[in-house]
């Protein structure tokens, strides 16, 4: 899909980069912060509790899968928040590069409402998930089931969000402006690139500019510096 390319190749562009490794550090020195802070409230209170059924060794990694498996869970969401207040230069560099017409019309979405939007989609993505817990742990003896399950909730999930966000700099368009199987497979894209090592620290720019390509590409065209 061209849209892929473009939107890899676009971290690539000055500005997008700079926006994108300020992302990736805030987003990193926010987790790493909270997951210090949720460390050591696990040692202090779940190793105690334990030690009398199990070693404290045993206790402790216990604490450690949790903290892996809360962060798991988190990381996706609270890059989403992080990116949303960023959300309008984000999107704003990936316009102007491909779609300068698009651009020239749109309309700046502020600070705060950028911010809502991302914080949105971390509580919608923290909330589902915690749902779906039980099915996780049910899952787990499949060996594929629970990644699939997870893949599939947030696929939908970031697909909503992240049109959500493309679709903020222009209010004349729909309410759902992209079709169903494009959301779906923009989510699916986004959601599989989270779970990539590294690459899931530049998943959030990734997958903004994947749509605004998705978003418009449709309806103005190559962009055009494929015009050949």
């Amino acid at each position: 899909m061209k849209a892929i390319a473009l939107s890899l190749r676009q971290l690539a562009d000055a500005r997008t980069f700079r926006l994108m490794l300020l992302v990736a550090i805030l987003t990193c020195a926010i987790f790493v912060g909270l997951g210090v802070l949720g460390w050591q409230a696990m040692l202090h209170w779940l190793v105690p509790r334990f030690s009398g059924w199990i070693g404290a060794e045993e206790a402790a990694g216990i604490a450690l899968l949790l903290t892996l498996l809360f962060g798991w869970f988190l990381f996706r969401a609270l890059a989403m928040a992080v990116m949303g207040m960023f959300t309008d230069n984000i999107i704003e560099s990936v316009e102007e590069d491909h779609y300068p017409q698009v651009a020239a019309r749109a309309v700046p979405v502020s600070f705060a409402r950028g911010l809502a939007m991302g914080l949105r989609s971390a509580a919608r993505a923290v909330g589902w998930n915690l749902l779906a817990a039980p099915a996780y742990l049910a899952l787990l003896v499949t060996g594929v089931g629970t990644l699939a399950l997870a893949v599939a909730i947030n696929a939908v999930l970031l697909g909503r969000d992240l049109e959500l966000m493309a679709a903020a700099r222009h209010p004349g368009l729909p309410d759902r402006p992209l079709p169903r199987r494009q959301r779906l497979l923009l989510g699916l894209v986004a959601a599989i690139a989270f779970l990539v090592p590294v690459l899931n620290l530049f998943a959030p720019v990734f997958a903004a500019a994947l749509a605004v390509h998705m978003l418009h590409m449709p309806k103005q065209g190559m962009p055009k510096q494929e015009t050949v």
